[in-house]
């Protein structure tokens, strides 16, 4: 009888002590929980919401208008981006030095230089002396490359009318007011020789 009885007092402890050792895991267990729950709520706030930040919205933007207009002048006239901008430039222009491009476009030198080397590879720009600066150049459109800017010049303008057709006459002239006034203030802030890659 008696070798029953501990038989069934050590059943009982080990089920107590299985039972206890399931409890110990479980408050562990949600202990770490209850941590991961007070970090996540004590966690601070984002320092900048780039959906909100005005730099940030503006540089997608200009992305997103760039990669579309892209499809244009890329896919008709295999131009890049800085192709396309010394093409515009020149053919406002009619003659500039790269440096001056480079300046009006807002980007570097580097690029500038890439996208004339491919446009006189291709026939498109021509060079001649600066009277004014003999250590530079001069840029000028073909007639290849003027007659793919009066090609282009007419599509450039459709794709600016059907982007804009979302704001009225009277917010259409405040935005461009609003684009002068921050390009102009931007331009004070930056430093002289800042410029963009490809974009």
């Amino acid at each position: 009888m008696s070798g029953g009885v501990l038989t069934l007092r050590s059943g009982n402890l080990v089920a107590h002590a299985t039972n206890f050792v399931y409890w110990l895991h479980e408050q562990r267990f949600l202990s770490t929980m209850a941590s991961h729950s007070a970090a996540k709520k004590e966690a601070p706030a984002p320092l900048v919401v780039l959906e909100r930040f005005l730099p940030y919205r503006l540089n997608v933007l200009a992305s997103l208008t760039s990669n579309a207009l892209a499809q244009i002048y890329a896919e008709r006239f295999g131009l890049s981006i800085p192709a396309w901008r010394v093409i515009a430039t020149l053919g406002q222009y009619d003659y500039r030095t790269a440096r001056d491009i480079a300046a009006h476009g807002v980007m570097h030198k580097s690029t500038v230089s890439r996208a004339v080397a491919a446009l006189e590879q291709r026939g498109l720009i021509a060079r001649r002396p600066n009277q004014d600066d003999r250590r530079e150049e001069l840029l000028e459109l073909t007639a290849e490359g003027r007659e793919i800017y009066e090609a282009l010049a007419p599509q450039a303008l459709a794709f600016e009318e059907r982007f804009v057709s979302v704001l009225t006459s009277e917010e259409q002239k405040l935005l461009a007011d609003l684009i002068d006034r921050l390009s102009g203030h931007a331009r004070l802030m930056a430093p002289e020789d800042a410029g963009e890659g490809e974009g």
